[in-house]
Formats: structure tokens, sequence, C-alpha cells
């Protein structure tokens, strides 16, 4: 063997001496093989909203907007955390009320300058009544002012942020917020393309009009197949992006995405379809980790019986996490009881192993008989369960439809509809029962409560409080907790507000708490990284 190799370097040393002389004679040296474009495809699920931060609401336009657009903060690959984005540094001062930030010099992608002033117009735009933005609430829950322009009670002067100078962007907040810095990176905060927004209007995220900050920019939209985006040149940190394209694809059918990648047409599914969860286990391109999310069902709670807490606690406590965990999800996922799953020095609410599931549905039928239901009869027949496409939220339902009939006598309907439509649904209130999962927007209790607060007339934004839960005593608290600096003294006032929302209100029904399920080769693909948040900025993916 060793004679074989020593031959075959023999041979490989004359060849390339002989090349080498034989080029050097030649009068023009031969042109180098061109690289081959490094491109990135994902199975991005649904077909995304929109492009237009202020329009969007969900994981899957979240993945697209951290390719091309970057706020204040970005995304740390590793943690999940914020680390210095457009801004490169910032100070805190009046008790950490106030926060100034002194901003890169940089430009949009069509060479236009971005100053403090563009995101004062951004957070403006965001929080602007006519822009009908989903996420509104969430910039009021922070800035001093907000609030009262978002609920059309001030105009945008009210808003406290202002443009110090061309670099200095300061803004003020309703209380100290020790999880404002790691906020701040969610597209609630974006900074958006004015110029182009005036001139092209709705059409400004074309593809021909697209103008974006972040380290790609739109290449091509092809509406429910895919979505493409190139490295941005005029991206501040330009050398940074190593992959020439990455893809998006639009596909509701996990089946069809998990075969797409088992022939190598895609390089990431960002989930598993029940059916195929015990056959990845093993894999290693499988990758689990927890996930800070909850799954839960929204009740709306005006419209009878849902406005009667029995009927919403029979409902909750009729249905067997265990068996849903264990038989359908398959990925490691926990029985939740309580909203907020568990943090480092906020345990959870409610312990799943304090239940028993024989005693809960004994509990339930009781409630549902004391709120004049007894045995299902009387309760309304047109109760409909809405749900996004996906095999997943099918098979919880279906099994949740049995649970409640077998359970408490009370027949439901299933009813499905396409990403956009369902989440329009919602925001309108036009349901009773739908599916929900929240993923934490920063690593805090308050980002799985704040969303709950009512507003001070129905006619108010809900915001994200799509099931219109309504308990001032929980508000106030919440509110409180808003004003404290970190430490046990808040998180005991969020537990308190939990308390009123899960244990004496029962304001969702909580399903479980998610972990994530990726699959990826992680020893072809570098930069990408399992995290609590589940966030993978394509900024730093690389081949290896």
């Amino acid at each position: 063997m060793k004679k074989v190799l020593l031959f075959v370097l023999i041979t490989a040393t004359m060849v390339s001496f002989y090349s080498c002389n034989k080029s050097s004679e030649a009068p023009e040296a031969k042109a180098a093989t061109p690289k081959e474009p490094v491109e990135f495809i994902i199975n991005n699920g649904a077909e995304p909203e929109s492009l237009d931060p202020n329009k969007i609401e969900g994981v899957p336009e979240h993945r697209i907007y951290m390719a091309l657009f970057e706020g204040l903060v970005a995304y740390d690959p590793k943690s999940g955390r914020a680390v210095p984005g457009m801004a490169e540094s910032w100070d805190i001062t009046n008790g950490g009320k106030t926060y100034t930030f002194h901003l890169r010099d940089a430009v949009w992608s069509d060479g236009v300058k971005i100053t403090a002033q563009t995101f004062v117009d951004s957070w403006l735009r965001e929080c602007n009544p006519e822009t009908a933005s989903p996420y509104s609430w969430f910039p009021a829950m922070f800035i001093e002012g907000a609030d009262a322009y978002v609920n059309g009670e001030a105009g945008p002067e009210a808003v406290n942020i202002k443009a110090v100078d061309d670099k200095t962007f300061q803004i003020n907040l309703v209380g100290p917020l020790p999880y404002v810095i790691d906020a701040l990176a969610h597209y609630a905060f974006a900074v958006v393309p004015i110029h182009a927004i005036e001139k092209y209007g709705d059409d400004w995220i074309k593809p021909e009009n697209f103008v974006s900050n972040g380290p790609f920019v739109l290449e091509e939209w092809l509406p429910r197949q895919q979505l493409s985006v190139v490295p941005n040149e005029k991206y501040w940190d330009r050398k940074s992006v190593k992959l020439d394209r990455v893809i998006y694809l639009s596909n509701d059918d996990n089946n069809t995405a998990h075969n797409m990648y088992l022939n190598g047409e895609a390089d990431w599914n960002v989930t598993v379809p029940l059916d195929q969860m015990d056959a990845v286990q093993d894999e290693p391109w499988y990758v689990n980790a927890p996930y800070l999310g909850t799954y839960y069902y929204i009740i709306e709670n005006k419209t009878a019986p849902f406005d009667d807490v029995r009927v919403r606690k029979a409902l909750t406590l009729a249905i067997d996490r265990e068996t849903i965990v264990k038989k359908i999800t398959k990925g490691g996922q926990i029985p939740a009881y309580s909203m907020v799953p568990d943090m480092d020095g906020y345990p959870v609410l409610d312990d799943p192993k304090s239940h028993n599931f024989a005693k809960d549905v004994e509990t339930a039928k009781k409630l549902l008989a004391d709120a004049g239901y007894a045995g299902g009869a009387g309760f309304p027949d047109d109760v409909v369960i809405l749900y996004n496409t996906s095999e997943a939220h099918k098979k919880i339902a279906e099994f949740i439809q049995e649970q409640w009939k077998q359970n408490l006598g009370i027949n439901v309907t299933l009813q499905n509809m396409e990403w956009a439509t369902y989440l329009q649904q919602r925001r309108e209130h036009n349901f009773t029962v739908a599916r929900a999962g929240w993923i934490g927007d920063y690593p805090d209790p308050n980002t799985f409560l704040d969303m709950f607060l009512a507003p001070e007339s129905l006619d108010g934004a809900w915001g994200g409080n799509d099931g219109r839960y309504d308990n001032p005593k929980y508000d106030a608290l919440i509110e409180k907790a808003a004003t404290m600096e970190a430490g046990a003294a808040r998180f005991s006032t969020l537990k308190e507000a939990e308390k009123y929302f899960i244990t004496e209100d029962q304001g969702v029904l909580p399903i479980y708490f998610y972990t994530s399920n990726n699959l990826i080769d992680m020893d072809k693909w570098g930069g990408w990284y399992p995290n609590v948040m589940d966030n993978h900025p394509p900024k730093t993916i690389y081949l290896k």
C-alpha cells in the first residue's frame, strides 16, 4: 500500500511540474473554474403574510425578517439573545428608563442614508393606528406615550422617542424594563425604508421596489412557492455574510417538506411530521432542543357560553395532555397547565405532576354541570375549533374534539384555514376556540403575559389578546411589574398576575411547552446553533 501511495505522489508531482512548465510557456493562463454559488434552502412552512415588518405576525415571517432587516440590535446565533446591530453601543440613564443609542454609519440597499430620524419615523409608523400593525401593542408596552398613540388617544408627538442628531436615537420607557434590549431585536421595533414606502405605497415590498438594510436583499418572490434573497452589498457588515443565496420554500405540507429534505432538496427543515418523529430520533441531522414557547387554545372570553369561567375550566381539565405529548407530538414537549414555561428564577405556575387526569375529568364534569350543561346537554352545537394548515394542528384538534365529546358530552367541529386567513379571523375575534402558539419574543416571563392586557374599552386595540381576556386586577399587576427593577419581587408580581390569568380565570387553555425539532446537517453547515429562542440568523450560516 505504501508503495502505491508513493507512486501516486511521485506521478502527481511530475504531472504538476509538467503542467506548471507548460502553462508558463502558453501565451495566456487558463481561466480558473468559477466557484459554485453557495445556496441554503429552507422549508419555511406557511406562505409569508407580508414582508413589511409593520404588517407581519408569525415565525415564518420572522425567519425572513432576520435576513432582510436589522434593528438597533440583532440576534446572537448561539444564545438567541441581543447583540449590537444598527446601534453599535448605547447608554442607560434615568434609573433605567432612558436609552440612548449610538448608530453606525449605514445605508439602505439603494444607498439612501439611515439616520436616527429614520428610526423615529419607522417606530411611529408601527404605532400609527392607520398602519393597523398586528404588533403595535408591543412598543405600546415599552415606550412612554406609545399606548396613547396606538389607541388613538393622542397624536405621534406623545411617543417619547427622538433623534438627538443623525447618529443618536433616544427612547424613554414606561419603567426600567430589564428585558428591553432583548425585546428590541423584534420586528415590531424594525427600521423601515420610509422613502420607498412613500414612493411605492404597499407595492414597496415587490422585488423590483424592495429596499432593505439587513445582510440580504430580496431577489425574487413567487407567491405560494418560494422567496429568495441574496447578499446586500451595501450592508455595513457585508464581509460576515458567507451565503450567496437563501431560498425560503413556502409549504404547509410537512410530509412533502420532509421528503424534500430526505431527497437533498432542502438544507433545513423547521419541523418534523408527527408520523416521522420515531424515525428521526437517532439521526445525526435531527436537532431537538428546549424552546421558549407555549402551545395553547384561545377561548373567546366575551362569547357565551365561554364567558363563564366554569366552562373554560371544564374544557381545560378534560384534555389529556400526557397523551398528546407522548402519542401525538413525540418531540419531548412538556404538558402545560400554565402560560409561562419554566425559566431561571421563575418556575412554572402549575406542576404537571400535580394533575391526575381521572380526577381532573370528574372535576370538569362537575364544573360543566354547575354551569348548566350537565353531560353536555344544552351546550351550543355550533362550536368550532379553528386551526391553521398543519397535520400536527389537525391531529391535536381531532384528539381534543374527541376528548370533549367523550369526557364532557360536547360536540365541536374543526375548521382549517391557511395562515393569513386564520390570523385575520383571530384578530377580528371571529371564532370561539382557536389553536395558538406563542414563542417568547425575549427570555422573560413578561413576554408570555403582557399581550393579555385589556384595552380601556371593548372597542380598543386588543393586540395579541385575541380571546379578549379582561381582568383589571391582572392589568394592574402587569403594569406594576413594568415599573419594577429585575429581581425576585418583580417575578413575584408577575406570578401573582399569572394566577389571576390561569388559576382564577382560565383565560386560555395551555396544552404543552414547546421543544424545537429541526432537521439540519451541522457537519455540513456552520453558524447554525440550537438555542432556546430557536433563532438562526442566516447572516452567520456558512458551508463548512
